[in-house]
This record gives structure tokens, C-alpha cells and sequence, in this order.
């Protein structure tokens, strides 16, 4: 039963539906005050009456039955307190009977989401600042998915630019084929690093780059052969980083792919009259707007971030025909997205606002700041790889019989460094603690794992029933089972505020709730058969429910630890 839905239909509020009241049905902070708690002060306005009075009235019209056992009003808030047994049972039997689709929905069924996410640059690292647009659009993709849209990820390859020619200049001047491929992507940032150094003492190498790069816009079949090489070198190379990380893309349309797509959007400004002059280049006036203007074309006629975008945009929605088109970027680009979603919206586009920046905080290790061209970057690869050695070491510490170690460590390694970025809110800068992402006490993947093995050990001795009955319930039971409850609702939230912290911070609580009830209550030695069955089926919905919010982040869950 869908507890919320049964409490907003029983309740009549004149001038408010029962959608709306179903939105502001909330658990309550004190559980002693009841299960579910309506706020009455949205209604004031519209009933003409105090919070406190309108909750008052409600209590009296609300007749307790046998899902709804008592109703109270307190400080304008309606409180509802559920029949115990009828909720456990019915939370336990859909956890059990929907397994892994428990949570799911089809609430996106015919809509389709779009995802820009992790957009990696060509030629450059994978290092330790792509970690959360990778995880946060790869979560976010999972959920979507879950809920029954139809999600489209794509990486927006950062393909396009002067660091092209800057390449192939390094390249031509100090490089060899043999040790390119052989380096891969390490030996090219090693080749863009070099150039950079060199160009302090030479300033004429950065003109041979742009003319190099204006080779490749031209279609130099020598310049476009080794474009597409080094393409394919890093492609190969972060693929081995999304296969750990478990991140899939259903585009990997760059910003080369819109070359040819730029002009009808800077023709279309031209026509309605939006591009003005200024020094030279192409602009939007958006000061009315409090922004500075949206260069469109540089003085040389050029394109700029802002005109790919736009094409970009446009080609999506001719396309995908989204409802939703997500940028998982920094919040430091703020600015460019305001600026180009307001473009859209003044060239008459409809759909500009569906397009959404979901922003997030950066992402550093305790040693400071990173430089790509000063070569003094932390390649995502090695901060993944480290996590697996020191997950090992402390399997071995703990535990130096269990079967599986490597695959263990990898699982807690690569869940480490996963939820490390996922738990706090996306907006938040994250400097990155190995120590901490790894703390099996801690508010981490390492906990929530241990949970999930702990719980599967016990089903393991004590055997998953196929049935059950409802004993004298306790308190741990109970604020587990309500905990278990929230997970449909928590996953609908993470959609909706584009915040997969939500889910990861759901597994931890249930953690904590499930670890408090497994020391407090017996379970394999219950002190009754039915005692027994209950707790080994709530042992088992647990176990599910927190396989199923992992799955949405991307981490998984070792058997045994």
C-alpha cells in the first residue's frame, strides 16, 4: 500500500488536490509524534485560517480505521500514526515480491532525458577532476532509467581547439609513433606539457599550432589522420577507467561533430536580429539580463564554446526530442550555461527551458591544486587503483582467508572512490581522503558493504523464508522497516533535485538502522520460529534494498568481506 497516497485521499482541504497534498506528506523528525506528518501552513493563505486551527479541523474530520490507527494535531502540523503490522507487512511483501525492481517506476514512461556528462578532452588526462561529473551523470542515467525514461548519456568530447595543433606541432617536433601508442595518453599529456614549457622560450610554436589546428578545420589529410589518431588512443585509454567505474554512453558526439552545424544558429541570430558588434567579434547583448554579453564569433570569425553549444542543443532536441537535457559540469561554468540557455530562450526556443545545469563542487586531493599544461595532475586512474591496493591490504588485515580477495578489493576500491563523490551534496567541493572513503565505521561505501555481507552471512546460516507472520513488533524493527520504506520516494527525490547523494546517504541510514537491530535483536537464535522467519526476512528485504540503491550509484556488492 502506498501509505501517502491512502492518507491524501482521505483527506478533503477546499482549493487543494490530493496530489498536491500527497507532495507534503513528510516523515516526521520525532517518530513518537507519528509516522507521517502533513505541514498545514501552505494552507493558511488559501483557507483564510492559522496552521494550528486547520489542523485542528482536519484531526476531527479524519476517521482512524484499520490502517490509519491515530491521528493528532500538533502546532499546525497533522500527524498520522500507521497500524504497525499492516506496515511492515505490506513494506516487507513489495521489497520481497519486486526484488530488484523494488524502488523502480514508471513514472518517465514516453519522456526522455538527455545526460551531458563526463566529456572528457581529447589528448588530455582522466585525472581526479572528471571524477564527479563521471559518477554524478552515470548515477543520475541509472535513475532515470529506473524510473522509466528513456535516458540518453552523452559525453561531449572535448575534441575540438587550438590544443589540437599544439599536439601536432609537440608531436612532429619531439614525439615517435612507438611511443605514443605505447604511452598512450600519459605519453601525449607528456608531449602538451613539453610544448607549453617550450612555448615560454619560443612564442612562434603557438603559431604554428593555430595554424596546424586551422589545417585540421580544413581537412589536411595528414593533420586529420593524426587528429583521429590521438582521438583513438584516449578513447581506448578512459574506457578502461568507465569499464571500472561502470559508466555507459549513448553518444560520444563532440564538439568537432557540430562544426558543420554552427552556422544556421548564427545565421538564425543574424535574421532576428540578436548579434551585435563588438571590437571585432559577434555578440548577444544580455545586459538587460544582468550578464555580460555572449560572445557568439571572435574578431577572427571564429566559434567559441557558447555557438557549439547552442548547435549542440538544437541537435539534441531535433533528435532526441527530450523533455529533459542535463549538463553535468562545474559549478565555475555557471555563467556560460545562463548565458547560452537565455540565447535559446530569446531566439524563440521553447524548449530552452528544459535544459538544466546540475552544478557540482570540485573535486581535489589533499595535495593541491592541479595544472594539465604545468603537468602536475593526478590521473584518475591511479587515485582508482590506489583505493584497490589499500582495500586489499586492509581485506588481508581483517580478514586474510576470504576467497576472492582481488575481486573484493576491487569492488570496495572502486565503491570507495564512487561514493566518496556521491554522498555529500553535489555542490559541495570535495577534497579527497583515501583514509576517509575507506573507514569501515565511517559514512561510506566501505560500511554500507560491510552491512550487505553481514546481512547475507546471516541469510546464508539462517536460510531466506518464503513466508512469514507479523510478531510483537520492537522499536529497531520497526525503524528499519520505515527506513526500508522511503526508498520509491528517495529515488523519485535524487530525478527530481538531479542529487544522488539522497540514495548513498538512504544506504547509510539503513545501515545504521539494520547494525543496531542485528546487535539488539537476536536473529538466528530468535526466541521463537516466527520471531526467526520475521527477522530473516527483514534481513533479506535490507540486503535487497541496499543492493538496489548501489546498483544506481554504480557500486557493488561483494558476498562476503
Amino acid at each position: 500500500m502506498d501509505y501517502k497516497k491512502y492518507i491524501a485521499e482521505k483527506l478533503q482541504i477546499e482549493g487543494v488536490s490530493s496530489d498536491e497534498i500527497y507532495d507534503l506528506l513528510a516523515l516526521p523528525p520525532n517518530t513518537e509524534m507519528g509516522d507521517y506528518a502533513l505541514p498545514c501552513f501552505k494552507f493558511a493563505k488559501i483557507l483564510r485560517k492559522s496552521p494550528v486551527m486547520i489542523a485542528e479541523s482536519l484531526k476531527d474530520a479524519v476517521t482512524t480505521d484499520e490502517v490509519i490507527s491515530e491521528v493528532s494535531a500538533v502546532n499546525g502540523y497533522l500527524n498520522f500514526k500507521i497500524n504497525k503490522d499492516g506496515f511492515v507487512r505490506a513494506t516487507l511483501d513489495k521489497i520481497l515480491s519486486q526484488k530488484e525492481k523494488y524502488g523502480a517506476d514508471n513514472i518517465g514512461a514516453g519522456k526522455t532525458v538527455c545526460i551531458d556528462y563526463s566529456s572528457i578532452n581529447i589528448a588530455k588526462p582522466f585525472h581526479i577532476g572528471h571524477l564527479s561529473t563521471t559518477v554524478l551523470g552515470g548515477a543520475l542515467y541509472r535513475i532515470f532509467n529506473y524510473l522509466g525514461y528513456q535516458a540518453v548519456g552523452i559525453n561531449h568530447l572535448g575534441d575540438y581547439g587550438t590544443q589540437f595543433g599544439k599536439l601536432i606541432s609537440a608531436y612532429k617536433r619531439w614525439g615517435d609513433k612507438e611511443t605514443i601508442e605505447k604511452g598512450g595518453i600519459r605519453a601525449l599529456n607528456e608531449l602538451y606539457v613539453r610544448f607549453h614549457k617550450e612555448a615560454e622560450i619560443h612564442p612562434e610554436y603557438d603559431d604554428e599550432a593555430r595554424a596546424y589546428f586551422k589545417k585540421i578545420e580544413q581537412g589536411d589529410e595528414e593533420c586529420l589522420a593524426l587528429f583521429h589518431w590521438f582521438k583513438d588512443l584516449t578513447l581506448k585509454d578512459v574506457q578502461k577507467i568507465y569499464d571500472m567505474l561502470d559508466i555507459h554512453f549513448d553518444s560520444y558526439a563532440g564538439e568537432s561533430f557540430y562544426s558543420d552545424k554552427m552556422q544556421p544558429i548564427v545565421d538564425e541570430l543574424k535574421d532576428k536580429g540578436l548579434l551585435t558588434e563588438s571590437r571585432g567579434a559577434q555578440v548577444v547583448d544580455l545586459e538587460e539580463y544582468g550578464m555580460p554579453p555572449c560572445i557568439i564569433l571572435k574578431s577572427d570569425g571564429s566559434s567559441l564554446y557558447a555557438t557549439r553549444d547552442m548547435a549542440a542543443a538544437q541537435y539534441r532536441k531535433t533528435t532526441y526530442d527530450f523533455d529533459k537535457c542535463l549538463y553535468v559540469v562545474a559549478y565555475q561554468q555557471n555563467l556560460h550555461f545562463k548565458q547560452f540557455f537565455k540565447v535559446l530562450e530569446m531566439m524563440g526556443k521553447d524548449w530552452a527551458k528544459d535544459l538544466v545545469h546540475v552544478a557540482y563542487g570540485m573535486v581535489s586531493l589533499e595535495e593541491g591544486v592541479m595544472s594539465t599544461r604545468k603537468g602536475n595532475v593526478v590521473f584518475l586512474e591511479d587515485v582508482i587503483n590506489k583505493c584497490i591496493e589499500k582495500a586489499y591490504t586492509i581485506i588481508d588485515e581483517k580478514n586474510p582467508d576470504l576467497e576472492n580477495k582481488e575481486e573484493v578489493a576491487k569492488k570496495v576500491g572502486v565503491g570507495a572512490v564512487i561514493f566518496g563523490a556521491l554522498y555529500n551534496n553535489k555542490i559541495k567541493d570535495i577534497v579527497f581522503s583515501y583514509d576517509k572513503v575507506l573507514n569501515f565505521d565511517g559514512e561510506t561505501s566501505v560500511y554500507v558493504q560491510y552491512t550487505c555481507a553481514r546481512a547475507n552471512s546471516v541469510l546464508q546460516k539462517g536460510g531466506a523464508p518464503e513466508s512469514f507472520e507479523i510478531p510483537t513488533l520492537c522499536s529497531q524493527e520497526i525503524e528499519l522497516v520505515k527506513a526500508l520504506a522511503t526508498f520509491p520516494d528517495t529515488v523519485k527525490a535524487a530525478a527530481e533535485k538531479y542529487e544522488p547523494s539522497f540514495i548513498a546517504r538512504f544506504a547509510v541510514d539503513v545501515s545504521q538502522k539494520f547494525n543496531k537491530f542485528y546487535f539488539d535483536c537476536k536473529i538466528l537464535s530468535a526466541e521463537d520460529e516466527t520471531t526467526k522467519k520475521f527477522r530473516l526476512a527483514l534481513t533479506n528485504a535490507t540486503l535487497q534494498a541496499l543492493t538496489n540503491a548501489f546498483a544506481l550509484l554504480g557500486i557493488g556488492i561483494p558476498d562476503k568481506m
